[in-house]
């Protein structure tokens, strides 16, 4: 049964719908809580949502994925619903997501990022463990801005065009 009430949908600030739409709006949101943008590597997302007098957020994706944070070497498995309650630095009451630790899958309960910042970044179990990791295990690198290579392009245009005109 999903965790996602249709009273929740209703009180729900912002809700979106697509793939394209929730990967930028969750990112967006993850950068404005001061965490890093690369924390929900999800795939399809189907639905994405955000009650801004509670903090409740959720994201529905078509199918469990699993993602290997390379800089750590650690995998995570992320189910068909993902919920949890932000705040600034921190997401707490997170559900729909595991991580592997030795043999096992662990569900983790709580992120953190130090507040003053120091780089780290801390998970927590709902039994009390944690791990911290670099913060920049998680950030997503920034893609270069795809309208700086049409503007060269117009530039070498226009140039030619001026070439032409001296002739």
């Amino acid at each position: 049964m999903s965790a996602i009430t249709d009273e929740i949908r209703a009180s729900a600030s912002e809700m979106y719908h697509g793939d394209e739409i929730c990967q930028e709006k969750s990112k967006w949101l993850l950068t404005e809580m001061g965490l890093p943008n690369g924390l929900l590597p999800l795939k399809d997302i189907e639905e994405c949502g955000y009650v801004k007098e509670t903090g409740f957020v959720w994201l529905k994706q078509k199918k469990k994925c699993e993602h290997k944070f390379v800089k750590i070497n650690r995998p995570v498995q992320y189910a068909t619903e993902v919920t949890a309650y932000v705040e600034p630095n921190r997401i707490k009451k997170l559900t729909g997501v595991k991580t592997k630790e030795l043999l096992l899958w662990v569900t983790l309960s709580d992120i953190s990022v130090d507040d003053p910042p120091t780089g780290k970044i801390t998970f927590k179990t709902p039994t009390g463990l944690f791990r911290t990791f670099p913060v920049e295990a998680f950030q997503l690198e920034e893609e270069p801005p795809k309208v700086e290579a049409a503007v060269k392009e117009e530039v070498k245009v226009g140039a030619a065009a001026v070439e032409v005109k001296e002739v």
